[in-house]
Parts: C-alpha cells; sequence; structure tokens
C-alpha cells in the first residue's frame, strides 16, 4: 500500500497544476505560446497524454489551437488523428465527455492509433468544452491511463480540466479582445492618415519645413513662430537682409487659420511711392495715364488671408500715413476712387532696418511703430548659428543635385571652412556660394581647395573687403564677427537695440566677407579721406542717415556699416 505521505503529495498535484497553468496564462498574450504551455504542464504534472485545444472558427468548425507531441503546422497537416467529431459534439452541446476505455467509443476510432498504451492498459478520454459568459468556443481534451479507477477519480479529472477549461476561456477571450481593438485601431489609424493625406491634396499648408536649422537661435524662433501663427496678431519680422524673412512669414501664415486663403507678398523697397500705392490699395479706371481698366490691389487681394510687407522701413514719410489708416480701420480708398473698402487681412511686415532709430530720427512714424510691432521676430545672423551652416550646406546641394542631376557631396574640412566664413549676406550669400562651387566643381566632392575663399577669389570678400590699416592697397583680410552690445529681442518686447555686428581684427580663418568696402562711396572732394566724405555728408543732411545715403549713392544698411567701421557717433540734433 502506498504511505500517508505518497497520497498527500498525489492530492497537491492538481492544486499545483491549476497554479502554474494560471501563471502561464496570465504572463503572455501570445496565446499559441501559452496554450502550448498548458498542455505540457498538464502532461508533466498529471500524467495526460496527447493533450489539445480546439477553438471554433468563423464558421464554428473546430479547428487544432494547441497540441503536445508535435508541432502544430504537423498535427494540421494529418499526423495527428484527431477525433473531431467528438469535439464538436462537446462544442454544440457545452456537455464534457468522459470515455473510460477509448477502444469502446466509435467517435474515437480515428485516435485509437495515437496512443502508446501497455498490454492491458486502460485509456481513458476527456473533453470539456470551453466556455465563455456568451457561447461555447472551443474544447480540451486529453488522453490518461486510468489503470481500472472508479467513477470518483474520473469525476475528480473531469473537475480539474473544467476549471483549466474556464481558464484557457477568459485567456482566449481577452485575447481576442485585444486582437480586435488592435484591429480597430489600425483601421481608425489608416482613415485618418487617409483623411489627412486627402485635405493634404486638397490644399497643401507649407509650415516650418521650409526653414532649416537645429541651433537654440532657430529653435527659439520656431518656438516664437508656433505661438504667434494661430493669433491674429500682426508680426514683424526683424533681421539682416537674407536671413530668411520670407520663409518665416510663409510659415506663419501655413501655420494659421486663414492657411487656406491667400499669401500675397509685396517688396515695398522695389516701388516708387505712386506705384506702391496702386500697387497695394488699387485704382479705378482712368486714376492716371495709363489706368486703362479698374484694377484691385493687393490688400483686396489678400483678404481673409495674409499680407507680407517685405523691407516695411523703406517707404516713405507719405506712404506711412496711407498704410497706418488701413492697419487701424481695416478700410482704404482705391487710387482714383471715392468708394470705401474693407478687407480683413492679417499683416506680416519684415525689415533689417533700425525702426526704433527711425522713429528717433522722424524718418519712420511712431503709430505707425506701434501698429507693426505688436509680435516681434527677431531672425538671427548666420555667424550666430554656425551649427546649422553644415545642415544649410547639405541642403542647398541636395536642391543643386536635384536640378542639376548631379551627385556632389561636401568633405568635412569644406564644411569646416564654410563654418568659419562670416557671410553678412546670410543665408542667401550661402546658398550662392554653395551653388557657384557646385558648379565649377569637377569631381562629385567638394573639398575645401574646391572653394573660392581659399584662393583669395571670393567674390563676396572682394565686394565686402577692409584694408589693413596704415597699409596703402594692401590685400584683403579676414575679420571675425562683433558680439552684438545688446541681445536680440524677446516675445513682448518692442524694441531691438543690437546694432549690426562689424568685423573688428583678423582671424586665422580663410578670407570672407567682412564689411562694407569704403571705395563704395561716392563724393565730389575725391581727396577727402572715407572718413572725413561721411562726416561731411552726414553734417549737410543733419545727421539724417536716409538723405546721407541717398546723396552718396548708398544705401541705410551700408551707412550704418561705414559709421561703425569709422567710429562715428550719430549726433542728436
Amino acid at each position: 500500500m502506498r504511505s500517508t505521505r505518497e497520497r498527500i503529495d498525489d492530492s497537491a498535484l492538481p492544486l499545483i497544476g491549476i497554479y502554474e497553468i494560471s501563471k502561464i496564462l496570465g504572463a503572455t498574450l501570445d496565446l499559441d505560446q501559452a496554450l502550448r504551455d498548458v498542455l505540457n504542464v498538464l502532461s508533466s504534472y498529471l500524467n495526460m497524454r496527447h493533450g489539445a485545444v480546439v477553438l471554433s472558427d468563423e464558421q464554428n468548425k473546430p479547428v487544432l489551437a494547441a497540441v503536445t507531441g508535435m508541432s502544430l503546422q504537423a498535427a494540421r497537416a494529418g499526423a495527428l488523428k484527431y477525433p473531431y467529431a467528438a469535439a464538436a459534439q462537446v462544442i454544440s452541446t457545452s456537455i464534457p465527455m468522459v470515455v473510460p476505455d477509448i477502444a469502446d467509443e466509435p467517435l474515437l476510432e480515428s485516435c485509437a492509433g495515437n496512443n502508446e498504451a501497455l498490454e492491458d492498459e486502460q485509456i481513458a478520454f476527456y473533453c470539456v468544452p470551453i466556455k465563455t459568459t456568451e457561447k461555447t468556443i472551443g474544447a480540451l481534451s486529453v488522453e490518461r491511463a486510468q489503470d481500472g479507477q472508479s467513477f470518483v477519480v474520473y469525476e475528480h479529472d473531469l473537475r480539474f480540466l473544467t476549471m483549466v477549461a474556464t481558464l484557457i476561456a477568459q485567456t482566449v477571450r481577452l485575447h481576442r479582445k485585444v486582437l480586435a481593438d488592435r484591429e480597430m485601431l489600425m483601421d481608425d489609424a489608416k482613415r485618418l492618415q487617409k483623411k489627412m493625406a486627402e485635405v493634404a491634396q486638397a490644399q497643401p499648408v507649407r509650415g516650418l519645413d521650409d526653414v532649416v536649422g537645429t541651433s537654440e537661435a532657430m529653435a527659439n524662433v520656431f518656438a516664437q513662430v508656433q505661438q504667434a501663427a494661430p493669433t491674429k496678431a500682426t508680426i514683424l519680422l526683424r533681421g539682416e537682409s537674407g536671413t530668411g524673412k520670407e520663409l518665416v512669414a510663409r510659415a506663419v501664415h501655413g501655420l494659421s487659420q486663414r492657411a487656406r486663403k491667400p499669401f500675397i507678398k509685396v517688396n515695398c523697397a522695389a516701388l516708387s511711392e505712386t506705384v506702391l500705392e496702386s500697387e497695394l490699395f488699387g485704382h479705378e479706371k482712368g486714376a492716371f495715364t495709363g489706368a486703362v481698366a479698374e484694377r484691385k490691389g493687393r490688400f483686396e487681394l489678400a483678404n481673409g488671408g495674409s499680407l507680407f510687407l517685405d523691407e516695411i522701413g523703406e517707404i516713405s514719410a507719405g506712404f506711412q500715413a496711407k498704410l497706418l489708416r488701413v492697419l487701424q480701420e481695416g478700410e482704404f480708398e482705391r487710387v482714383g476712387g471715392t468708394r470705401t473698402i474693407k478687407v480683413d487681412v492679417r499683416l506680416i511686415a519684415a525689415t533689417n532696418r533700425d525702426l526704433e532709430a527711425g522713429v528717433a530720427d522722424g524718418s519712420f512714424r511712431a503709430d505707425l511703430y506701434y501698429r507693426l510691432n505688436v509680435v516681434p521676430i527677431f531672425l538671427p545672423p548666420l555667424r550666430e548659428r554656425t551649427g546649422d551652416i553644415p545642415l544649410l550646406a547639405s541642403f542647398f546641394l541636395e536642391q543643386f543635385n536635384r536640378e542639376n542631376g548631379r551627385s556632389l557631396t561636401f568633405s568635412c574640412e569644406a564644411l569646416d571652412v564654410l563654418k568659419r566664413c562670416y557671410f553678412p549676406g546670410n543665408v542667401r550669400e550661402l546658398e550662392n556660394c554653395v551653388y557657384r562651387t557646385a558648379t565649377m566643381t569637377k569631381g562629385d566632392q567638394i573639398d575645401e581647395l574646391n572653394l573660392l575663399c581659399q584662393h583669395d577669389i571670393c567674390l563676396s570678400s572682394t565686394l565686402w573687403h577692409h584694408k589693413r590699416p596704415g597699409a596703402e592697397g594692401s590685400t584683403p583680410q579676414p575679420r571675425p564677427p562683433q558680439a552684438p552690445s545688446s541681445p536680440a529681442p524677446t516675445p513682448g518686447t518692442g524694441r531691438v537695440s543690437a546694432p549690426i555686428p562689424v568685423p573688428t581684427g583678423p582671424l586665422s580663418a580663410p578670407p570672407c566677407p567682412a564689411a562694407p568696402h569704403g571705395d563704395t562711396m561716392g563724393g565730389e572732394d575725391s581727396d577727402l579721406s572715407e572718413r572725413e566724405r561721411l562726416v561731411q555728408a552726414m553734417e549737410k543732411c543733419g545727421w539724417v542717415q536716409a538723405k546721407a545715403a541717398r546723396m552718396l549713392g548708398l544705401t541705410p544698411r551700408q551707412i550704418g556699416y561705414a559709421l561703425k567701421k569709422h567710429n562715428i557717433e550719430v549726433r542728436q540734433l
């Protein structure tokens, strides 16, 4: 007879089996692996052979989901003689099946050859339904050598297998719910992507993708643009020429609620006052010679959208008053007309001038300045974000390659040289430099020796070079930028007091642009020094830089460079 200890150990096996099975089913969402491990537990702990799990498919046909002793693929291919008829009966009736000897049951004839029973060994077949709260979804079947056991043993094994089937049913139900939710989410994602593609195709909106830069300075610009774009506030873009103000203006429009409406741009510096008035406000037929038909102005064309006024600091004092009325009241009359036209236009202005200085000397109206300077965004010059130069250079080179069918690349040494250049023309000058160099490069790689500044023939260096002090006719010397005397403006401030940096001393870098050449300044007294001619012109014009610039044939930006170059303090009269 078996000892009491052995009987106690045997009675604990079903409880240990349930514990192990619950751990397996709760540890993974891989249903195939979980069911296979459950059958292995039944085989190792309880000596149950040829375990199998069948689940109903969409046509309610039982399909093998897990087996022991062979691969699932081989079992489905026919290597396992499984009694599908018995399983189908259990699933349809939801009633367990217990056959003490499979040799006595016609439904189990197909699986009689699967067992390896010893002589006089009785093999029992158990099949219990796998049921959820809604319906029966499958069946769990095992074979076990009973060795003449009583009915009580059959009932004990049946209860145990029913508990296992219940755990399996919960796992299968959870697995199917997860799959259904995943498919629903994937379908929703596909519909959303399709909808976004349709919207993008119907109205492409260009945003900050066109503005290249990863530096901290540009990250600050991106943050300000994203914050200000959705509002209706007037935006004033500040920065030197060539820093990409038009691209940022397009980004502001593209990220605003007016993105589907027109984006109209006007360069105020390229037009005279009368032409600019006609361009912005339009004119009536016969308003002036050549006005043979009525014409809408840019304000009307931009109604509901955005109007970008570039070089706003160059407009005359007379036109400033006309522009102020449109900004204040949102209405105007066409040239030669009397009918008042109302418009809803979001204004984006840009300038490289020091408007505060213009307000101080009276060349720019203070009331217009306050209307424009609602949300100022300062675009840093390229020399203050040299880390973006390799990225920009590579971007322009890719454009060149696409346009010309080439496959040029930059060497690391060439990019290092570009990073040390001054680039007073900023991003626009860098683009020209890349295109010029790529055009003249014969191989597939641009090396440092391919750059013109390495041979002292850089066109920008020739245009902007300084002569070495005390050496008449000396060769151009590269100079580093000076740090601004005050920081760039932050959102909400109305003033940018930092002067445009001016080169001051020699560098070890290759020759690159530095500052305006003194010989560009005209004058009748050619015997006078450049500084003396400049002071004389400023005194004649009452120290108004714009007037002095016109007298000397320069731009206000060039006159500003020249004043700083010679350390001439502007007098306030």
